[in-house]
């Protein structure tokens, strides 16, 4: 494994101009970290990608690389790029292992991080580094979010997320677990005992309904909580997902490995929007794909179809009035996901759009003084990376607001 890496590093032409590293959201420096790698400081270019962005041990996992750093790789253009995720991965591994955790002497100001998802855990990491006495508040059991309730196991392993929990701790960092906020208590009270700044990143974990007759029906559920769980559902020999995201590529495969022998993937129009190699994946290992059909109603035996024709631009433009029946034994809805509306709604001062996500200023600030908001609740269903990146800045934005209480 570490031969290969280093073979892979040492393609890397170190560009004067690194297009890889435009082409990541979160802007890694690329060629340097591979350059103190090879110059055998390992742990110097675990720091570098750890200070960049702390989640770098799961993005090198999970992120899109083919439309990002990898493929943006100038090697590419007449060839193989550069495996830039293989190599940020094992230099990441290792810096975890052997971490030894650097924090700023404590200033005694207390700070509230609601969600221990992507958002929730880069904001944590970052504000206990510079000293402020942090809290997270997660309604789960354990810390991860979409990392550990939304992602299959075989694709990122949950060893890595616990690692971040020992991290979070090793920092100081404390955890209430099996607390909703907006329950039992809102931000007033968060604010009333003593935390001078709230963090929300509680991402966006309920899904969007289509809307159609038969939703309702026992043998229809929706896929961001079938990969919470996928184990307490009876799914039988076949399955029809409604959406083409990368949830529903997760479901597909998932569905496929717990031994659903006929998994149909619709989509609505003429193309899927999840990424490629998620798609390929799931076409490999046994999915269908089938475009330009509309639900319109669901019954028992299976969902009402209607054909449907795109223009250029894939925008459906016509849809049949003759719909027919497909038939299977369980349905998946996976269109996309919207957030929890407790914290957003009983927030007062608080503004939401109409996406019901949280309208925040250039710097991440709400319109409620001392609250801040990053991740998915801001952007909607976006990326782990793209979560990491707003929240480093809106951590950074915090400590300057903050600086007024030392």
């Amino acid at each position: 494994m570490a031969h290969n890496v280093i073979a892979e590093a040492k393609r890397c032409l170190n560009c004067k101009n690194p297009l890889c590293r435009k082409g990541c959201p979160i802007n890694t420096p690329i060629p340097l970290m591979i350059s103190e790698f090879l110059n055998g400081d390992i742990r110097k270019a675990g720091k570098m990608l750890f200070d960049n962005n702390p989640l770098s041990a799961v993005c090198s996992i999970v992120c899109n690389h083919g439309n990002q750093c990898q493929g943006h790789c100038v090697r590419g253009i007449k060839g193989e790029p550069v495996e830039i995720s293989t190599i940020e991965n094992f230099i990441s591994s290792n810096y975890l292992d052997s971490l030894e955790v650097e924090r700023e002497p404590s200033n005694g100001i207390k700070v509230a991080v609601v969600g221990a998802g992507p958002a929730g855990i880069t904001i944590a990491i970052k504000m206990a580094q510079l000293g402020y006495d942090v809290t997270i508040f997660e309604s789960k059991t354990e810390i991860g979010g979409v990392l550990r309730y939304g992602i299959p196991e075989f694709r990122l392993p949950k060893t890595i997320v616990d690692r971040y929990e020992v991290l979070l701790r090793k920092l100081g960092v404390k955890i209430k677990f099996n607390v909703t906020i907006g329950k039992a208590f809102g931000v007033e009270e968060l604010f009333r005992d003593g935390f001078k700044a709230i963090s929300i990143g509680t991402g966006v974990t309920w899904p969007i309904a289509l809307n159609i007759k038969g939703e309702t029906l026992g043998h229809v559920h929706y896929g961001v909580h079938f990969l919470e769980r996928p184990d307490v559902y009876q799914l039988g020999k076949s399955m029809i997902i409604i959406g083409a995201g990368n949830v529903a590529m997760d479901v597909a495969r998932t569905a496929l490995r717990r031994g659903v022998k006929d998994v149909k993937i619709t989509v609505r129009s003429d193309r899927y929007t999840a990424s490629k190699e998620e798609k390929e994946y799931a076409e490999i290992e046994g999915a269908q794909f089938i475009f330009n059909k509309s639900p319109v109603e669901i019954t028992d035996e299976g969902v009402m179809f209607a054909d449907t024709v795109c223009d250029e631009n894939h925008r459906v433009i016509s849809t049949s009035d003759k719909p027919e029946l497909m038939k299977a034994d369980t349905v998946m809805i996976c269109v996309s996901q919207r957030p929890s509306n407790l914290i957003l709604t009983q927030t007062e001062g608080l503004e939401i759009n109409d996406r019901g996500l949280a309208k925040i200023h250039e710097d991440g600030s709400t319109t409620r003084e001392g609250l801040f908001a990053s991740g998915d609740v801001v952007r909607g269903a976006k990326t782990v990376v793209e979560a990491a990146e707003t929240s480093k800045r809106v951590a950074f934005a915090m400590d300057n607001y903050l600086k007024k209480f030392k």
